[in-house]
Parts: structure tokens; C-alpha cells; sequence
């Protein structure tokens, strides 16, 4: 706890440097756009933020009904909420998963099982995650939205490999024990002889207990693929509802004609993965920097700003 308020607290002045950043030329103009924006259209806004972390508990709760039937969909609903918070005031996103084994582990559901749960629906994520951006770089090298933003896209082309990277060693983990053991025995040993690892034997049993735990995480949906299928489908919901945000907070601006939805969900995947490369809690600064580049390829001045400061605050 006591790192969680350090971090928050860094998040705080990080936040507010930038809204200075962000308000320091037009701040009348911007302010003007926001209280004249179109109320309904950011409530449209504000409802798909909100089935987005349906969509989320959604998978979550598909997953936790094959290990208990006593926790409810409102209460999975409610740690997900609370999994958003520390993965917003974490590095890396870093928080969110160990929140939600403790909270799991507090309804009566044991570390293991709790364990699996997280590392089952992180893999269906996972998935849904680099599937969509496989879509995202076809869509963009297929119809060029971003023309002008070529350090951008190479960066968003660098994260997107590795998160399929992270997809692929996850998968190998989960299905290839020989692999799997490969791996752990030759990290160990490098990590012995550079002096990181302290005690082998022990690390050795610690990791290979955790394989076991993965490898039973991905057994539950080779035995049920309908429900891997189910949490893949939810969590591609959920990030279109993401994603599409943007689109109706330019309409309550009176942006008709700028961009489409499909360059909306382009934009916005593409912002999230150059927010992943920074290690500030909630990907602050990274995250405005390329909202900007991306999003200013349609918007510009005053409009642009205003809606930055309206979609960080939704989302």
C-alpha cells in the first residue's frame, strides 16, 4: 500500500504537468469546446467505458462459474473495477493481476485455483489483444492512415511484436512441458552464474510448480474450447468498446466528416501500445504523446486537446 500511494502520488503531479502542457496556449478555446460539447453524445461515451468493464468481468465471470458457482457476476464486476485502479497506478500494468488473486482468495476461492483463474483469463486477453493488432497493422498498411507519423508506427510495429512474442512464449509454456522446462532450466543457470539467482534448487522447484499451474490453466481450455471461444469473443467486445470511444466524443464536437469508426479503432489500438512502453503508472505521458500524433493526423488545435483531456478522463 505504501507503493501504491507513492505511485499515485507520482501519477498526480505526472497528470497535472501535462494538463498544463495540454492548457497552457488556448485554455479558454479548449475549455469552451468541453462545456460546449453535445451532452448526449458523451453519454454515448460514457456507456461503452462502462461495457467495456462489462465485457472484461464478463470473461472473468465465465471463467470463475467452472471453479465456483457462489461468487456473483456483480461482485467479479466490482474487482474488475478495482483491478483497473491498480493497473492505472502501476507501472507496466503490473498490479492489476496480484489485486486480483488476493481479492479472489477472499471469496473462498484457494491460491491455486485463484492463480489459474487470473492466468487463464490473461491468456484469453492475451489473445484477443494481439489478434486485434494484427488487425489493426493490416488495416493501417492496407488503407495508410498514418502517413506522417513514421517513428510512431515503427514503434507501434515493435510493440505489437512483442506482445505477440509474450503470446507465443505463453502459449509455448502452457502446451510444451519439454520447451518449457528448457527454458526455465537455462534462465536459471545463466541467472546462477551472473549471480541474480541465489539459491538454484529452490527457484528451480518455485518455477517449475508455477509450469505446473500454467499448464493446468491451458489443460481446463484445451477440455473446453467453447469456453476459451466465449472469453476470446467477450474481450474482442470489449476492446471495440474501447477503442471506438474517440469516435463519439468527436461526433458531441460536431466532427462529422474527420474520421471513420475503423480509423478510430486504429488510432486508439495504436495509442494503447505506445502507452505500454512507458513505466509510469497508467502509461501517463506516452499514452497523451501518441493520442496527439495519431489522433492529430485527422484533428487539429484546440478541438484535438479538448478531446484528449475528455477521453483520458472517460477512459
Amino acid at each position: 500500500m505504501k507503493n501504491i500511494k507513492k505511485q499515485s502520488f507520482i501519477l498526480l503531479i505526472i497528470t497535472s504537468i501535462i494538463m498544463i502542457f495540454i492548457l497552457k496556449d488556448n485554455f479558454s478555446e479548449i475549455i469552451n469546446i468541453i462545456f460546449g460539447m453535445n451532452i448526449r453524445w458523451l453519454l454515448v461515451a460514457i456507456v461503452f467505458i462502462a461495457l467495456y468493464w462489462i465485457f472484461k468481468a464478463l470473461g472473468m465471470f465465465c471463467i470463475v462459474r467452472k471453479y465456483s458457482n457462489k461468487i456473483s457476476f456483480k461482485t467479479i464486476l466490482h474487482q474488475t473495477l478495482i483491478t483497473q485502479f491498480f493497473n492505472g497506478v502501476t507501472p507496466f500494468s503490473s498490479g492489476g493481476q496480484p489485486m486480483e488473486i488476493y481479492m479472489l482468495k477472499k471469496c473462498n476461492i484457494s491460491l491455486a485455483k485463484s492463480t489459474n483463474i487470473v492466468m487463464q483469463n490473461f491468456m484469453v486477453y492475451q489473445v484477443a489483444l494481439v489478434l486485434y493488432g494484427i488487425f489493426a497493422v493490416i488495416m493501417n498498411y492496407t488503407y495508410n492512415f498514418f502517413e506522417s507519423a513514421v517513428v510512431l508506427r515503427r514503434l507501434v510495429l515493435i510493440g505489437f511484436l512483442i506482445n505477440t512474442l509474450v503470446c507465443i512464449v505463453t502459449l509455448v509454456i502452457c502446451f510444451s512441458k519439454r520447451v518449457s522446462n528448457f527454458i526455465v532450466n537455462i534462465s536459471i543457470k545463466l541467472g546462477t552464474r551472473l549471480k541474480i539467482v541465489k539459491d538454484s534448487n529452490n527457484t528451480l522447484l518455485k518455477w517449475n510448480n508455477r509450469l505446473l499451474e500454467f499448464q493446468e490453466s491451458a489443460k481446463l481450455f484445451v477440455d473446453n474450447k467453447s469456453l476459451f471461444l466465449k472469453g476470446f469473443v467477450v474481450n474482442l467486445l470489449a476492446l471495440t468498446c474501447y477503442y471506438v470511444i474517440p469516435f463519439f466524443l468527436m461526433l458531441g464536437m460536431g466532427i462529422v466528416n474527420s474520421m471513420t469508426p475503423l480509423s478510430t479503432i486504429i488510432s486508439s489500438a495504436y495509442v494503447l501500445i505506445i502507452g505500454s512502453f512507458v513505466p509510469i503508472p497508467g502509461g501517463t505521458g506516452g499514452i497523451e504523446y501518441g493520442f496527439m500524433k495519431f489522433f492529430g493526423n485527422f484533428i487539429s488545435g484546440s478541438t484535438l486537446s479538448a478531446m484528449l483531456l475528455i477521453w483520458r478522463f472517460i477512459t
